[in-house]
């Protein structure tokens, strides 16, 4: 069985700014020696943080040169309900785009990637925090 990942919009910042420590796992993605996962709120939240930073052209260029990587966009019906029971029940302050991060950790019982300190705080899913 392949090891599985979920990406927060923070380690895919850290993707596109080449820091190596997150390289390995997307180098395994693009392999396929690993499956890897983001949610589109954490998409969604990537862009608009880019876009703020960077500029509207650096964000859609990362945003259409992650589309043709092989970390897969989840959409779906059955991730919203469970975000919203995460920020619902975390004793933790988290956005909600963590709660949607955490929720699909949880689904896919992968390994979350995040620079979030306080989400690296959560309960039953393992995470790896990068320190930016």
């Amino acid at each position: 069985m392949k090891k599985v990942v979920v990406v927060d919009a923070g380690v895919l910042t850290l993707h596109f700014i080449g820091d190596p420590r997150v390289e390995e796992f997307f180098s395994d993605m693009d392999d396929g020696r690993i499956l890897g996962y983001i949610s589109n709120v954490n998409v969604a939240e990537f862009y608009y943080k880019t876009c703020q930073k960077l500029g509207r052209q650096t964000a859609d260029t990362r945003y259409y040169q992650l589309k043709r990587t092989r970390l897969q966009i989840v959409y779906d019906d059955n991730l919203v309900r469970g975000a919203g029971l995460e920020k619902c029940r975390q004793p933790l302050s988290l956005s909600l785009a963590d709660c949607f991060a955490l929720a699909l950790a949880k689904r896919e019982k992968a390994l979350l990637l995040t620079t979030d300190s306080e989400l690296s705080k959560a309960k039953g899913v393992e995470v790896k925090l990068f320190e930016v």
